[in-house]
């Protein structure tokens, strides 16, 4: 996989900027911990050893490739919906495609702890099975409001051997936990390496975990034209950071007749300030967190407040690389509302047999709806980025079964 399968829209410039979006941290200190880093992943992708290893850990640890599958009764609706079945990887969501990665690049430089922020869980459970698998020691910050809803991952991250830190302040959930993070990697910079869970931060990450993530929209391209003879009309994903959906529409970006469909999370509604986490549909123009992006903004700039019934995608702010597939008109983004996206659960899982993830049941909400709105000629894929084991619980408190 060359740095060059990614597009000039998804590729910043010598400043880490994907148009006006993105950016480099001006901490000095920071500053310099994220150069070593953006030095060590420009050496490694360059390495043949790197990428011997990183394509051995993918075929035989993660499990890659991972399929496409036909949903033939959910596609009785109107158009043909395929998945991209990234919950069959192992630890159950993409996650580990990225976190293969920058644990291998945390050992190369000779790092002895990678230290995370998580929201849903997918990606600290990802990170410390890398971690495990490669001999580091694990530190997760997690939102209070992510632990009681997400307490599978919690348990999982546990028996990997990480260190887990409650996040109190504020909201209790995934900004936060970046904040946390952050402030315990200060005082860490020479041992440790913060591995961030999305396509968001400042350089290098959004590039970095880009890279990664890469892996799943060439597998998909590749496997759709030869199964189906073409190319689908629209890939869709949900976008919080927006790491699967990037994964998936980097492979698709030159082919101009496919859709590149992103699903926020309407939450409770977009006429309600707080209850929803849509970011590019209502946010604005600003810097969060080291970067610039659009994010959900009080009157005063500073984040808004957000929600979600998918604890991944409730984040006030968003990848850069998302937000210039905007603004260049590549790409759209769409929502679906918390009761959009339990249906959808709920619909994948009686007639496919699948439980998908809160977050990727955004993804297949729209797909649903919008399925509907067309002829049974027309092909949606749809990357299914987890699975839902760590959702049921919470779940079944919602609904009546």
């Amino acid at each position: 996989m060359a740095n060059e399968q990614l597009n000039a829209l998804v590729l910043p410039d010598e400043n880490g900027n994907f148009g006006k979006h993105g950016g480099k941290i001006g901490h000095p200190e920071l500053a310099r911990a994220l150069a070593e880093i953006e030095t060590g992943f420009r050496n490694i992708i360059q390495d043949a050893d790197f990428i011997s290893e990183m394509k051995r850990l993918q075929a035989t640890y993660v499990g890659r490739p991972s399929p496409i599958y036909h949903a033939r009764t959910l596609s009785q609706r109107g158009a043909q919906i395929y998945l991209k079945r990234e919950d069959l990887n192992h630890t159950g969501a993409h996650k580990i495609n990225h976190c293969i990665g920058e644990v291998l690049l945390a050992k190369k430089l000779g790092k002895k702890k990678v230290i995370a922020e998580t929201g849903a869980g997918q990606h600290g459970v990802a990170l410390a099975t890398a971690a495990a698998l490669l001999g580091l020691a694990c530190e997760i910050h997690m939102g209070v409001v992510d632990i009681a809803k997400e307490h599978p991952n919690v348990s999982r991250m546990k028996i990997l051997g990480a260190k887990i830190v409650p996040v109190s302040a504020g909201a209790g959930t995934l900004k936060e936990a970046v904040d946390s993070a952050f402030e315990s990697y200060m005082g860490q910079l020479d041992d440790s390496m913060f591995a961030i869970g999305s396509v968001v931060g400042p350089a290098p990450y959004p590039e970095m975990v880009a890279y990664f993530q890469s892996i799943v929209g060439h597998e998909a391209r590749e496997q759709f034209q030869t199964a189906y003879g073409g190319l689908p009309d629209e890939v869709i994903a949900c976008v919080g950071g927006g790491s699967n959906a990037l994964g998936l529409f980097n492979a698709f970006i030159d082919d101009k007749n496919v859709e590149l469909v992103g699903v926020e999370p309407a939450g409770e509604g977009l006429d309600k300030p707080g209850r929803h986490a849509a970011t590019m549909t209502l946010g604005k123009f600003g810097n969060i967190q080291g970067f610039n992006c659009y994010y959900l903004q009080e009157a005063d700039g500073t984040p808004a407040a957000v929600h979600s019934i998918a604890s991944g995608l409730d984040y006030p702010g968003v990848g850069p690389q998302h937000c210039h597939l905007k603004d260049s008109g590549r790409a759209r983004y769409e929502t679906a509302t918390d009761a959009e996206c339990l249906d959808a659960f709920m619909a994948l899982s009686r007639e496919e047999g699948i439980i998908p993830a809160l977050e990727s049941s955004h993804a297949v909400a729209y797909a649903l709806r919008r399925a509907a709105q067309l002829d049974s000629s027309k092909r949606l894929l749809v990357n299914l980025s987890g699975r839902g084991d760590k959702d049921i619980d919470f779940v079944l408190e919602k609904i009546t079964v």
